[in-house]
């Protein structure tokens, strides 16, 4: 079993917060969420467990996720002395972008491909930050992993993963193909996956 994990983080701030998206690197980070797939995990981290967490990606050899090069990992690299340029990433952003050339939301993605929806928004993440509601804030980060891990592997075992497109302003849904082969050695399995440090 290889060490992948899906990797989803939640900010303290906004855009707004931090002299907008040119100064991304100054959002501070109030949770990370993970899925590992070699402790068949799900776990958090928050700014004082970064060196628990950088035990983890020492031994990451993929990091999956939505956005994660131009959001995630730059806004995490300041907690860490582990260079993350040096992990190799599956980014599905990236992936829409190169086929399609244009963004999707991960809403749009799961909705259409696997019938679920996103429990929340990156406004309520910061909202629940500010009121002190961490439970919540680290239940709606691990369900954006969830979503982002079931997402990789339903393209990983059909070959496609869906969205909304429109013709003439017509919405109907259209499939992006996708080869995922090359980053899973493993074998996806169905299993009662634990939740870890969620509540903690």
């Amino acid at each position: 079993m290889l060490n992948h994990i899906v990797l989803d983080i939640e900010t303290k701030n906004l855009f707004s917060d931090v002299g907008g998206k040119e100064n991304l690197t100054k959002l501070s980070l109030s949770v990370a969420g993970v899925f590992s797939y070699a402790d068949a995990a799900f776990l958090t981290f928050d700014e004082s467990e970064m060196p628990r967490f950088e035990d983890l990606l020492r031994k990451t050899d993929l990091i999956i996720g939505f956005n994660i090069d131009h959001f995630d990992l730059p806004v995490l690299q300041k907690y860490l002395s582990v260079d993350l340029n040096k992990i190799p990433t599956l980014d599905i952003m990236n992936e829409v972008v190169d086929k399609m050339g244009h963004r999707v939301s991960l809403d749009d993605l799961v909705s259409n491909t696997l019938g679920k929806r996103k429990s929340a928004n990156g406004l309520m993440a910061v909202q629940y930050w500010r009121e002190g509601r961490i439970d919540e804030l680290k239940k709606y980060c691990l369900d954006d992993v969830r979503l982002t891990r079931d997402l990789y592997e339903h393209g990983l075992k059909n070959g496609e993963i869906k969205f909304t497109a429109r013709d003439a302003n017509m919405p109907y849904i259209k499939a992006i193909k996708v080869d995922w082969s090359k980053y899973a050695d493993f074998k996806i399995e169905t299993a009662s996956y634990k939740i870890q440090n969620l509540f903690s």
